[in-house]
């Protein structure tokens, strides 16, 4: 009779050991299937996130893209109009000293017209209306000619 108490004990305290152990592997079992599904949850919210930025990113590039070939199309139209802008300041250039040139001729002949009319002698008595005229004419050609070239010159 005491052996099989004594192996009753000794099963009851094996029954007792496997309980407290089966109690600590369900224990385990339940804190390693909760922190299994809370990083299951941190990488599906991460994989999320990475997919949002990525295509973030690739908005960006495409943005980027059109933006370069934007600034490509402006860079070429900037120097269409340099070329232009150059080629009208070498025709200014040009032709404002020929406008100078001209305006100095015009006074020059209204200078000699004018002296050549106001001389006493009157010899040229007969062509007085038509000097007249001619002078009439140069100093419009005159006024002409310094309009032009101040609007030329306020253009340029």
């Amino acid at each position: 009779k005491g052996l099989i108490q004594d192996m009753v004990e000794k099963l009851e305290k094996e029954a007792d050991g496997d309980a407290t152990k089966k109690t600590f592997c369900d224990k385990e079992l339940a804190e390693t299937a909760e922190k299994k599904a809370d990083k299951t949850n941190e990488i599906e919210k991460l994989s999320t996130s990475i997919d949002k930025m990525s295509s973030h990113s690739a908005q960006l590039k495409e943005e980027i893209a059109a933006l370069q070939n934007t600034l490509a199309t402006l860079t070429g139209s900037q120097a269409a109009m340099d070329k232009i802008r150059a080629e009208e300041k070498e025709a200014f250039t040009t032709n404002k000293a020929d406008m100078e040139q001209g305006l100095t001729g015009v006074k020059l002949a209204l200078k000699i017209l004018s002296e050549y009319y106001a001389k006493a002698d009157k010899s040229h008595a007969s062509a007085d209306g038509a000097g007249t005229g001619i002078i009439g004419l140069l100093e419009v050609v005159e006024s002409d000619f310094t309009k032009g070239l101040a609007e030329m010159t306020a253009t340029e």
